[in-house]
């Protein structure tokens, strides 16, 4: 089945929902106790055998367009470094001089050859390499070879870079997709043009992620900014190993039944609108105004995270006021998340905290909230002692 095929079943699926007022749903109600949002060794466990374990995507490929572009940043408290080499490949590293620790990259975006310490000066060349080594004749013999940056797992595909946090793991960013690549690589990410990235505090992270897994909270959370377009607790839900693709219906999507039913898979932001969700930290939602891609990250503390929203879209505005209005939209999707998603998962975080329940319960009309829980009881089981969810 071709992606314009199964799109299309999906559009009369979520259309079905609006004209009969339902939804997708599950078996039954699903019961997390609060201690897995509370719990400091859990957070640390999830730190230690999901973010440090799974492929992450930190980067789009269009984040670092040309040789010698790098971009810096800090990823569950460690420095990580991204570069594009002469080669043309991308990698990734931990952001470290191996003479004193001293980091080698200032947080952000540029381009640079070569990455000088700013504590001692040694030099490294953006593959990794130490290429020198400040007053070399006083420092006393050291093979270079063995004092290159630290490297991390990295694979670039589908216009996206992805790293593991662990030097040494194998990484399949391909296999890990599984059946979402084809979805995402029908996008053509690696042709986009991106804006910029704005950063957010907010609670435990996986209040944050709950949030972005269903349009359940849309009338009463986003009553005019959300649900004037997208009808409240209407969602179609495929999934992909632990991915989840999320079709949310417009309220003019009862238009379609003026096309032809080989025509209803090409209308998404026409009728209906997909949010990619990538296991365990990523939301990816494009709209026709700009895309925003989310990196949610646990922070150093159980009760926080660190979000990144990344904004980028097909086609570079052209001209001046057109990119003036396109950053103005990027601020507006900004802030509907800042002002009411995180605001809320503040007070979640201080209701989870106050004692008042010892579970949170999920419905039937939840069935990505579940399905993200079961993955994360999953890979943190020892290995073999948990059979993997079934699919949505």
């Amino acid at each position: 089945m071709s992606i314009c095929e199964e799109y299309g079943d999906i559009a009369e699926r979520i259309l079905a929902h609006v004209e009969n007022r339902t939804t997708d749903q599950t078996t039954d109600v699903m019961r997390v106790p609060v201690a897995n949002y509370l719990d400091p060794e859990l957070h640390q466990q999830e730190i230690e055998r999901i973010f440090k374990r799974v492929p992450l995507m930190l980067a789009l490929s269009v984040e670092l367009p040309n040789v010698d572009d790098y971009k810096a940043m800090e990823v569950i408290g460690l420095p990580v470094l991204i570069t594009r080499a002469a080669d043309g490949k991308a990698r990734a590293f931990l952001n470290v001089c191996k003479h004193r620790a001293m980091h080698l990259a200032p947080e952000g975006r540029g381009t640079k050859r070569r990455f000088s310490c700013k504590y001692h000066g040694w030099t490294y060349a953006n593959d990794g390499k130490l290429m020198a080594i400040a007053e070399a004749h006083t420092f006393g013999d050291v093979d270079k070879s063995t004092l290159n940056m630290t490297e991390l797992p990295c694979e670039e595909l589908a216009g996206m870079i992805f790293v593991a946090l662990t030097p040494g793991l194998e990484i399949d960013a391909r296999a890990w997709l599984g059946g979402m690549y084809d979805d995402l690589a029908a996008l053509k990410l690696e042709t986009w043009y991106f804006h910029k990235t704005r950063k957010m505090q907010g609670a435990n992270w996986k209040i944050a992620y709950d949030g972005y897994l269903e349009g359940y909270h849309f009338q009463t959370a986003h009553a005019n900014t959300v649900a004037p377009r997208s009808p409240s607790n209407r969602a179609a839900y495929t999934s992909f190993g632990p991915h989840v693709r999320i079709a949310f219906p417009q309220h003019r999507i009862t238009s379609l039944r003026e096309l032809p039913r080989e025509e209803w898979g090409k209308q998404e932001n026409k009728g209906y609108d997909f949010i990619r969700l990538l296991f365990p930290n990523l939301s990816f939602f494009l709209a026709p105004e700009m895309c925003q891609f989310v990196q949610l990250l646990p922070g150093p503390r159980h009760n926080e995270n660190t979000t990144l929203l990344n904004y980028c879209t097909p086609k570079k505005p052209e001209g001046e006021e057109a990119l003036k209005a396109f950053d103005e939209m990027c601020d507006f999707f900004y802030n509907v998340v800042l002002e009411e998603d995180y605001a809320l998962g503040l007070q979640v975080q201080n209701g989870l905290e106050s004692g008042a329940t010892e579970c949170i319960t999920f419905g039937r009309n939840e069935p990505a909230n579940q399905f993200f829980h079961r993955w994360l009881e999953y890979f943190q089981a020892e290995p073999g002692s948990r059979p993997k969810p079934a699919p949505l």
